[in-house]
């Protein structure tokens, strides 16, 4: 990976694919849609802070490695000027558990550019993998999970919403998205 030294002067880009693009927590001063190859965006990790609690963890999304797999998201540019902050604020959110790995990856723009970016991806080998769960099964966790930043479902819901806003409909999520609802409004 580029180091430290380079993405602070520099500054550098971050690939969102879940929360990132509704809520970064973060300023940056160009945002793209933008395709990853190699990476499926899927409900794979356990969450045990934000979406669930040790007892009760959620499911967030994470990138899981698939050589055959496209995920499409958004390119955020950060400046130079806050990329010090920006990158301690990253590792404090995407890191906190340590079941995320910080990868340099390379993204391809929609205006055809390819561009190198930071990007959180699943490390399979952590205990809060998951490994494939069926979508009964992520719908049934999900409908029940609350943690941190609140209920499971919001993230679901906040993450389909967006992604069929910018014209990126992941028809995974809105499957899951309906059968969450179903399960909260029987």
């Amino acid at each position: 990976m580029t180091g430290d030294h380079a993405l602070v002067r520099d500054g550098f880009w971050v690939f969102g694919y879940g929360s990132l693009m509704w809520n970064p927590g973060f300023a940056f001063v160009e945002r793209h849609p933008a395709t990853l190859s190699g990476y499926a965006r899927s409900f794979c990790m356990w969450s045990i802070h934000h979406r669930g609690t040790p007892e009760a963890p959620g499911l967030v999304l994470a990138l899981d490695e698939d050589e055959s797999a496209h995920c499409r998201g958004l390119a955020l540019r950060v400046a130079p000027e806050a990329a010090e902050h920006t990158l301690a604020y990253l590792r404090e959110r995407e890191l906190v558990s340590s079941a995320y790995l910080e990868r340099e990856v390379t993204l391809r723009l929609e205006d055809g550019r390819a561009e190198p970016a930071l990007a959180y991806v699943v490390d399979p080998d952590h205990e809060q993998y998951t490994g494939a769960l069926s979508l009964e099964r992520q719908a049934d966790v999900i409908a029940a999970a609350v943690g941190g930043r609140g209920p499971n479902s919001d993230y679901l819901f906040s993450t389909a919403l967006h992604l069929a806003e910018l014209g990126m409909e992941d028809m995974e999520l809105t499957e899951l998205s309906e059968m969450v609802r179903h399960r909260l409004n029987p």
